[in-house]
């Protein structure tokens, strides 16, 4: 081999083993009481961090840039759940519902005035006030 191929070859599996990333499961496990009660709480849409089909929420008390309104939701204890939408006057608009676990990582949701059908949120993950969903 030449010289500077065996000098190369060293630094060029360096950096394709630090590229290569593998795929981390979801960091909460919806059926666990424990991580439920960190799911517990108001979450809103932090649209501009979404990516594809992966949606961003933070909690109600980030400090959000302006906005004409942003949807979001309640996870509460006892299965109780409450869908934001944005009101016809931009403030947000409250639709009570509940919440079952559908597998490890998904929460069934169902809205009481049964507009709209149920619905399955995945959580991707849920780091440092970040909670990544995707919606089924």
């Amino acid at each position: 081999m030449p010289p500077a191929f065996t000098r190369l070859l060293p630094l060029s599996l360096l950096l394709l083993a630090a590229t290569c990333q593998q795929r981390k499961p979801a960091t909460v496990v919806a059926t666990s009481p424990a991580s439920m009660k960190q799911l517990e709480g108001t979450w809103l849409s932090s649209r501009e961090e979404d990516h594809g089909d992966s949606l961003v929420y933070r909690p109600n008390t980030y400090k959000f840039p302006p906005s004409r309104g942003r949807t979001g939701f309640a996870i509460k204890p006892f299965g109780r759940f409450e869908q934001f939408d944005i009101a016809p006057t931009d403030g947000l608009a409250g639709r009570p519902g509940t919440w079952t676990a559908d597998g490890p990582t998904r929460l069934r949701i169902h809205l009481t005035e049964g507009q709209e059908p149920d619905y399955t949120l995945e959580i991707l993950s849920m780091e440092k006030q970040v909670l990544k969903l995707r919606r089924l």
